[in-house]
């Protein structure tokens, strides 16, 4: 087989961390939802656009719906990826119920939702710790606002049965990317989400035991065919560091191993973590956020959460295993992906290199003359 022909055969993927496009992001894009917000410190959601235009300068107003993807939109272009997947981070809704026990609400107006159609998003995780935010009406409005654009949804359900169901991709003939969404407590999210016979809800683990992964393994195999790529796109994990608690490094081990995942995406981190490669199949621990309206907060400057990642993986249908994997480095700035410096590519790559080296498995990363990200192991 020619280097051509193996080409046509692997399966291409863009993968990121966090996509929240609702409060500031949702202000300045073109139909944005009444601001009221539910916070200690802030009440209205336009006081984040203010902190970002503090810090960066003046946003000029409405963002078109493209324009809030920055320079991520002309590098998903050039990489034509076969398939998009985001964790969406905020409801879709005018709801106006929002979760009394929370501290934080994320909402986008349905008509903003032209923005993920902007990026021709394919899939959207929503097993997180932010889509119920505005109660069941925001859940219900979410998923009907996605399906109409359709945009494949997997973790979030009217029930347990819809939540637990995955995306199915179609990606040429005989060919699937499989996207499974599941959330964890460790990333905040309330137990009472859990979705159950009767109640709408995220598809929310029980633990991160082997038991589970091998049950989830059971439902891996009741529709993984020959062909398929499989995802667990999994919410986890605190929001700052770059330390992988074990039991989430041998959930993922479990997942490939006993589960038949042939890809782990991890995200809930406000900057990115460690990748490893294992038994040829990728796991990314922690993605980082890719949107948010947090560039006016001070705080935890030396992780550089301006700094995000566009995820670009090539893996082979037939094996499931990794094949490249190139990371292109963005800056958040006014509230919006900007392609990173040189300087700041080259800080990324050695603190990934770094958390590559620390989880002991092979992995390194390399930059190349154009300032991406390069994964290598073996």
């Amino acid at each position: 087989m020619t280097p051509g022909d193996q080409d046509k055969r692997l399966i291409s993927l863009f993968l990121c961390g966090d996509v929240m496009t609702g409060r500031g992001i949702d202000q300045v894009l073109p139909q944005p939802a009444p601001p009221g917000i539910h916070e200690f410190y802030l009440k209205d959601a336009r006081a984040y656009v203010a902190l970002a235009e503090e810090r960066n300068g003046p946003i000029r107003k409405p963002v078109g719906f493209g324009e809030i993807w920055g320079d991520a939109l002309a590098a998903l272009e050039q990489a034509e990826p076969d398939v998009r997947i985001i964790n969406l981070e905020t409801s879709i809704t005018t709801s106006e119920q929002w979760w009394p026990d929370k501290g934080i609400h994320y909402r986008m107006h349905p008509q903003n939702a032209a923005c993920l159609t902007a990026a021709r998003i394919d899939c959207c995780a929503l097993a997180n710790n932010h889509v119920l935010d505005w109660g069941y009406p925001g859940l219900t409005e979410t998923l009907t606002t996605l399906r109409r654009m359709g945009i494949a949804t997997a973790g979030l359900g009217e029930d347990l049965e819809e939540a637990r169901r995955p995306a199915c991709l179609e990606v040429g003939a005989g060919k699937r990317v499989v996207v499974f969404s599941f959330g964890d407590d460790s990333s905040g999210i309330p137990p009472a989400w859990a979705a159950g016979r009767d109640r709408p809800g995220v598809d929310l683990l029980p633990d991160l035991s082997l038991a589970t992964a091998r049950r989830l393994g059971e439902r891996v195999a009741s529709i993984k065919r020959e062909g398929d790529i499989v995802i667990a796109s999994i919410h986890w994990g605190e929001n700052w560091g770059y330390t992988v608690p074990r039991a989430q490094r041998d959930f993922a081990h479990a997942l490939i191993d006993e589960a038949g995942v042939d890809v782990v995406h991890g995200h809930s981190s406000h900057h990115p973590r460690g990748i490893e490669v294992h038994h040829g199949r990728l796991i990314l621990h922690g993605c980082g956020d890719f949107l948010n309206d947090y560039e006016g907060i001070l705080g935890h400057e030396d992780y550089r959460p301006d700094l995000t990642l566009m995820y670009l993986a090539s893996v082979d249908p037939m094996s499931g295993q990794l094949v490249s994997l190139r990371m292109v480095p963005m800056q958040l700035r006014q509230l919006r992906p900007h392609r990173a410096t040189l300087r700041d590519a080259e800080w990324l790559c050695g603190v990934m290199d770094r958390e590559a080296r620390r989880l002991g498995t092979g992995t390194r990363l390399a930059l190349e003359g154009d300032g991406a990200l390069v994964l290598q192991w073996g």
